[in-house]
């Protein structure tokens, strides 16, 4: 049995494929190497190339036949890129996303696990989002995902398609045994700040301590990438039980959407506290004014996942940050840019 990882050399994308490894199932991986790395395929049955390559996508359906199921992680994901450059986004996110599932239909893989995000919600006053949340997405990379997910719901009940959505907002970490983590050695998230202020022996700064929150501090919902690396074996191995496979004779698939996250969130000052818990009391954070653009943020309701996929988050976050400074060590010890 295999699975068909698109972006598979990328940081969740690696990670996936390496829980499905664990678990006896061969990833077959398909990345163009714009954004991933090459070392990070080693070992995986690798094709690099362009998800929107329909004779490469043959190919590969024609040389593993044995593919069940593909997770398709291959996506620009950056807020400030995709607002400078929204036709790229909408190029890559939707319009090769469209041609790829076309692909798979053509292939014979009915099954498709989209990689997206619960940033196209808009929170509820507790600044929770589930399922049932409105859509509000706030920027040209969010808006590409909803679109896509619109688009590959009509798919699925004309063609036959099946698909379950995973939404999720703020990965961190890296896989437990540092075989892949960030490709960037200079992540923009918070974590990423603190360890570049940790490691540069200068304060952290707090941007903004008036939110509506429970510290006044904004709220993210980080997930470990190994957690979310398993909801999506659990998905794939609970397929047919979450959406249940044709008829003789039908052409209506099915479309699923499933929140991952951790039910609170982890407002920046607990996100502090946490990283001192793991580097020392010596770490230092300073308060300072919210800087144009910051929001508030927003945590997931995971009810659903637990319901259909049996899947809660196992790692905590201080796991999470000691397996990020151990891979930014690996990544230098590698000598990665």
């Amino acid at each position: 049995m295999k699975v068909l990882i698109t972006g598979g050399a990328g940081f969740i994308g690696s990670t996936i494929a390496s829980v499905f490894a664990e678990h006896g199932i061969t990833p077959v991986v398909l990345d163009s190497l714009i954004t991933g790395r090459p070392e990070f395929t080693q070992g995986k049955i690798f094709y690099q190339g362009d998800i929107a390559d329909g004779d490469l996508v043959d190919e590969i359906f024609r040389s593993h036949p044995d593919i069940t199921v593909a997770v398709h992680c291959a996506a620009l994901i950056v807020v400030p890129d995709s607002m400078t450059d929204p036709y790229r986004y909408y190029q890559v996110n939707l319009a090769k996303t469209l041609e790829f599932a076309g692909h798979l239909t053509r292939g014979g893989c009915d099954r498709m696990i989209f990689a997206s995000t619960a940033g196209m919600y808009r929170p509820e006053p507790d600044l929770s989002v589930s399922e049932t949340s409105a859509l509000e997405p706030q920027n040209p990379y969010t808006r590409s995902k909803m679109m896509a997910e619109l688009m590959l719901a009509d798919l699925a009940a004309a063609y036959g398609l099946r698909v379950i959505s995973l939404r999720y907002l703020n990965p961190i970490g890296a896989d437990p045994r540092l075989r892949t983590g960030l490709q960037s050695s200079k992540p923009t998230h918070a974590l990423g700040k603190m360890i570049e202020s940790y490691e540069l022996g200068v304060p952290f700064g707090i941007t903004g301590v008036d939110w509506p929150t429970r510290d006044g501090t904004a709220i993210r919902d980080y997930i470990h990438v190994w957690d979310i690396a398993r909801a999506f074996y659990e998905a794939a191995d609970r397929f047919d039980a979450v959406i249940p496979p044709l008829q003789p004779g039908g052409r209506s698939g099915g479309y699923e959407v499933i929140n991952l996250g951790t039910g609170d969130g982890t407002t920046v000052r607990e996100l502090v506290d946490a990283f001192r818990d793991v580097v020392g009391a010596g770490f230092q954070a300073v308060e300072a004014p919210a800087r144009p653009g910051d929001v508030v943020g927003a945590y997931v309701d995971p009810a659903k996942a637990w319901e259909l996929l049996r899947w809660k988050p196992e790692y905590t976050i201080g796991d999470a940050i000691r397996h990020s400074l151990q891979w930014a060590e690996r990544r230098r010890e590698l000598g990665a840019a």
